[in-house]
């Protein structure tokens, strides 16, 4: 299912290709009255079907990207909004990627990172879209990451894994011109740098409200219940306000329940913290924006000497040692013998996170 505000602004571009919009709304199994309801659902195959006879139809075969050209982090709704107010892009993409199937659970957004560059690959099912849904969805990623970005940014490139079609003037015009077809999959190459700048569309005082309007949000459908604990405590874990039982709240369950509902499916709230730990500390690590205290902060521990014993027994090094190997391995060993002296760890102090 996609949220229909999806297909805000398709009435105007069908119009004005010389479409008569509504008999095709109903073809595809979308009532014209609701159809961009800002609560209404549409599912994905009906969608995917209206942009392929509106192409068909109009004979544009850049219909697809032409409804991405005035899409932004606004169509986010509630994930846009909390996006928005993140320091970093690195933090706002994370948010997007987290949350995408509270807009859209028909589309799956991969992020990976190598040799500098980080790759945002659009997965779609091949029985679910076609050539313009991919096109869409590749195109509002770029307009997304558009609006986060600097206002001079401009992608490595550009994928499709389809041919390109006879008249590419849209795509050059709307996309740059690092448009490349028939690639192995679809998504968009950036330099890895470009996700450490700082949103300048963030405000400080209220990212602690935005995140905690988000991590009261009701979990999206067809998640496992461990995928939605995964996802509440990405998400509040950074704000100090994480618990099991604040959690356990948010998903309308009491402590015990919820443990039950995970320990049978192998799980426990215990290990899916240790797996969110553990993603956001080496991330942060990484990025070298935060001293070891305040990521130890952010992670829920009240000392660096907590949070250094856990990550030692997480990674069977220390997080100088980590951070050393990770920048250049082959000098990793050299530096495991000096970095304990180095890393603050000690015996006391606790998690404040339970």
């Amino acid at each position: 299912m996609i949220r229909s505000t999806a297909l805000s602004g398709y009435i105007e571009l069908a119009e004005s290709v010389g479409l008569n919009p509504h008999p095709l709304l109903r073809v595809s199994g979308i009532d014209p009255s609701r159809y961009a309801s800002p609560t209404g659902w549409i599912p994905a195959r009906a969608v995917d079907h209206l942009l392929e006879i509106s192409a068909e139809q109009s004979g544009h075969a850049d219909f697809g990207i032409r409804m991405s050209a005035d899409r932004g982090v606004s169509h986010l709704g509630a994930i846009g909004l909390v996006a928005r107010e993140e320091p970093d892009l690195r933090s706002a993409v994370n948010i997007i990627l987290r949350h995408l199937n509270l807009h859209n659970e028909a589309v799956e957004l991969r992020l990976s990172e190598a040799q500098g560059l980080t790759i945002f690959e659009s997965v779609p099912s091949p029985d679910t879209f076609h050539r313009q849904s991919v096109e869409f969805a590749v195109g509002s990623m770029y307009r997304i990451l558009s609006d986060l970005m600097p206002a001079d940014w401009a992608p490595s490139a550009i994928y499709f894994s389809h041919s390109a079609p006879a008249d590419v003037s849209t795509h050059r015009r709307l996309l740059g011109d690092r448009v490349i077809f028939d690639h192995d999959f679809n998504g968009i190459v950036t330099p890895t740098s470009d996700l450490d700048q700082p949103n300048l569309l963030a405000d400080p005082l209220l990212r602690p409200f935005a995140q905690e309007y988000l991590g009261l949000l009701a979990p999206a459908a067809g998640l496992t219940l461990a995928q939605q604990v995964h996802e509440l405590i990405a998400t509040l874990l950074p704000e100090a306000h994480c618990s099991v039982d604040r959690v356990a709240h948010t998903l309308n369950l009491d402590r015990r329940t919820m443990h039950r509902r995970l320990s049978a499916t192998g799980d426990s709230y215990s290990s899916i913290l240790d797996q969110v730990r553990s993603e956001q500390a080496t991330a942060a690590i990484l990025k070298e924006r935060s001293t070891l205290t305040e990521i130890a902060t952010e992670m829920g521990f009240s000392e660096l000497s907590a949070f250094s014993r856990w990550f030692r027994q997480r990674f069977g090094v220390s997080p100088r040692q980590w951070a050393s190997q990770q920048r250049s391995p082959e000098q990793a060993a050299p530096e495991q013998q000096t970095a304990a002296s180095t890393d603050g760890i000690g015996e006391g102090g606790g998690r404040r996170t339970s």
